[in-house]
């Protein structure tokens, strides 16, 4: 699975930095996140699937490679 997170949607909430640190940082002079890890796997992907989840913004979503 690949990860995509659309930054101009993203609302710097940082619940996916939360959730899934070796996946998601945020900028230091924003708080936008931005994705570390574009393929992450076995319970990493699950970290990302929570943080799909509870994005506010719906800004993040998994994608088949």
């Amino acid at each position: 699975m690949h990860v995509e997170l659309d930054e101009p949607k993203c609302v710097a909430s940082g619940q996916c930095v939360l959730v899934a640190p070796e996946v998601f940082d945020q900028r230091e002079e924003d708080g936008i996140a931005f994705v570390i890890d574009e393929n992450p796997a076995g319970d990493t992907l699950d970290a990302v699937r929570e943080a799909v989840a509870i994005c506010p913004a719906a800004a993040i979503r998994l994608a088949a490679r």
